[in-house]
């Protein structure tokens, strides 16, 4: 069983299409909490409220942390999604923990990002447009077999 994090971007279906490209393949998919208020106000709903919102977003960012370096160690290959909205810092630091482990790194991001994330580019085994072609990818590398 190859085990994939799924990290990056959270306000697109493509986690879920993902999964649903690869369920015939065994593959164990985990991900960072991707509700994002709750990702938000984890630290602060088990720690306790926090008056200053840096402490707030310190103890939602500690815990957060603890899955998702749980899940990046763990997995054997690590795909981070690069949307096309917002700055997505904790996606660059994902990929950045993730090859500093010597991870297997699939970055999937728009053509336009291709300069901005040039670097984590060169980090990557391999750099996808869309969640069909890491599918393609996942199954390639478990079975050897190309598309149809």
């Amino acid at each position: 069983m190859l085990n994939v994090y799924l990290s990056g971007e959270i306000h697109t279906d493509w986690r879920d299409r993902i999964e649903e490209g690869a369920k015939t393949i065994d593959i164990h998919f985990s991900a960072p909490v991707t509700d994002h208020g709750a990702s938000d106000d984890c630290g602060v709903a088990i720690l306790g409220a926090e008056d200053d919102k840096f402490w707030h977003d310190h103890k939602g960012a500690k815990l957060n942390a603890i899955r998702t370096r749980m899940g990046i160690e763990e997995a054997d290959v690590v795909v981070v999604r690069f949307g096309e909205k917002y700055k997505q810092w904790n996606a660059a630091f994902d990929a950045g923990y993730a090859a500093a482990l010597g991870k297997s790194l699939i970055i999937l991001q728009p053509e336009e990002h291709d300069h901005a994330l040039k670097e984590v580019d060169a980090a990557a085994l391999a750099v996808a447009r869309t969640p069909e072609q890491v599918v393609q990818i996942l199954r390639y590398v478990l079975e050897g077999t190309l598309p149809k």
